[in-house]
């Protein structure tokens, strides 16, 4: 993995500080090619790997990603499924059946073998692999060396003791689309212990990880003791606790963990995107001067 990934929330109004910016990045981001030439600006300034959820809109994205392959020889894109709101949302407006015509690859009701029986059997794995191929069709031909399980799904079937769906998630990606299965949750202590009880060794997890302990379940000590003894490939993500902390002090702390392997953050504009990169790699080059 690569040590910085640039993330989507903010081109899709999600903003952990005020409602009022999350409005202001609505309507700067309101036309698909600004996106990705604030994906260009993070590109040039050393962010080569782009983590999004499977929204909507990332298929114009790609898209336009496809239409330039030399250009983004070098890139890459980390999907996160499912996007939630994107299957209520298009329940509410097309009804279930119409929903599935749109999602689900191929011919859906011709191929009751792998999706209608699983339906009608309840075959939740069969399902599974059914929507992670749906959510990854608009990645086709774009390079995506590590797929996730966002945590609104990792969490709760963490919650529900559902070992055996994120197992048989981990060797779906793997068999299927020949990429690391990586696992988003707000609980990385418990989702390690229970990947490891499933044989899943050296797994990739994404979480928030800050010096204001913001969304760490189990506490900021737990984590760090976890990092120290545990042998996982981590992925920062919330850096800032929702705000709370200056973007140094932040970026310091989150560098200093062991095992974190990435650092994930999302900006919009070249000065913020410049300045959180350039802390990266100023502390990660004294960290390697102490070693």
């Amino acid at each position: 993995m690569n040590r910085i990934l640039y993330g989507d929330n903010q081109f899709f109004a999600v903003n952990h500080i005020s409602d009022e910016k999350s409005r202001a990045q609505s309507i700067r981001f309101k036309e698909d090619k600004s996106i990705l030439d604030t994906i260009d600006i993070a590109r040039d300034l050393g962010a080569e790997t782009f983590m999004c959820t499977t929204h909507d809109r990332i298929y114009n994205i790609c898209d336009m990603i496809r239409k330039e392959p030399e250009k983004y020889k070098s890139f890459s894109i980390y999907p996160c499924m499912p996007y939630a709101h994107k299957y209520a949302n298009a329940v509410t407006e097309l009804g279930i059946v119409d929903t599935i015509k749109q999602y689900v690859p191929g011919n859906f009701f011709g191929s009751l073998f792998k999706g209608g029986m699983a339906v009608l059997s309840k075959d939740y794995l069969s399902i599974m692999e059914l929507l992670i191929d749906a959510e990854m069709k608009m990645f086709k031909n774009i390079n995506t060396p590590v797929i996730f399980l966002q945590n609104v799904v990792t969490d709760l079937l963490l919650g529900l003791g559902m070992k055996d769906i994120l197992k048989a998630y981990h060797d779906y990606v793997i068999k299927k689309y020949n990429a690391e299965p990586g696992y988003i949750t707000m609980n990385l202590p418990l989702l390690l212990e229970t990947l490891e009880s499933t044989g899943i060794r050296n797994p990739i997890i994404c979480a928030s990880m800050n010096k204001a302990g913001f969304r760490m379940s189990g506490g900021k000590e737990l984590y760090e003791k976890t990092l120290k003894e545990k042998e996982v490939r981590a992925i920062a993500m919330q850096v800032l606790g929702g705000g709370a902390i200056p973007a140094r002090e932040a970026i310091e702390y989150v560098c200093e963990l062991p095992n974190v392997d990435s650092i994930l953050f999302g900006a919009s504009s070249k000065q913020n995107i410049a300045q959180t990169i350039s802390l990266i790699q100023e502390f990660d080059e004294k960290n390697k001067r102490r070693s």
